[in-house]
């Protein structure tokens, strides 16, 4: 059964156990999905509201898009919870291949390269998605329903722990890689997207508590 498929308290408790995965990358995924479906349940709670409907059209158009970009980028993050941890496993099955022959020793490392990079490209994913939903909030904190604030603040807290979770789960992986130069390069993509997700968050932050504070 996929992580996905479980109940809850299931999932809570394939973590919570001596199996190390699901683990970090997987929960980042999770984070991110439900960031970004709170920021949707904002989207949900402002459509017919009086103040949506006396925006101009071109505003409400605009908030529609994001709503719908959203939505596109929630359902690539709930297949990235099962991808992580499917990576990982990969990763063990490829180290426990046979390697008593020249081939088979071939083979092996060649399996093991496939599996990590794949346990980079995942987390990388979550990572990118993770920002781009950041990205889309700005419209959705002027002109959503601002009883739900609160919310649209948890959903930035839930998607900037993920894309810094993301980013760690593909730092690990990077020893792995022997390709040094796509390891490099994964690594300066890493960096800037901490370096974005930190001056993001804070500048998404100051607007949710300014509004909370008035």
């Amino acid at each position: 059964m996929k992580l996905v498929d479980l109940k809850v308290i299931d999932f809570i408790q394939e973590i919570d156990s001596k199996q190390p995965a699901p683990g970090g990358g997987s929960v980042a995924a999770l984070n991110a999905v439900m960031g970004v479906s709170l920021a949707r349940m904002v989207g949900h709670l402002t459509f017919e509201k009086k103040k949506f409907l006396a925006l101009e059209s071109s505003i409400q158009l605009e908030f529609k898009d994001t709503h719908d970009e959203l939505l596109m980028i929630k359902n690539q993050l709930i297949l990235s919870i099962d991808q992580d941890t499917e990576a990982f496993n990969e990763i063990m099955s490829a180290f426990k291949l046979p390697k008593e022959s020249e081939e088979e020793i071939k083979i092996r490392k060649q399996k093991i390269q496939d599996a990590t990079l794949n346990a980079i490209m995942v987390p990388l994913k979550v990572a990118t998605l993770s920002m781009s939903a950041l990205n889309h909030l700005d419209l959705i904190i002027v002109y959503g329903n601002q009883q739900t604030i609160s919310d649209l603040g948890v959903a930035i807290l839930n998607l900037t722990s993920a894309v810094e979770g993301a980013c760690m789960n593909v730092l690990i992986n990077l020893p792995g890689l022997t390709d040094q130069i796509a390891a490099k390069q994964y690594k300066n993509q890493v960096n800037d997207l901490l370096k974005k997700v930190k001056t993001k968050k804070q500048g998404l932050l100051d607007s949710i508590e300014s509004k909370l504070q008035s």
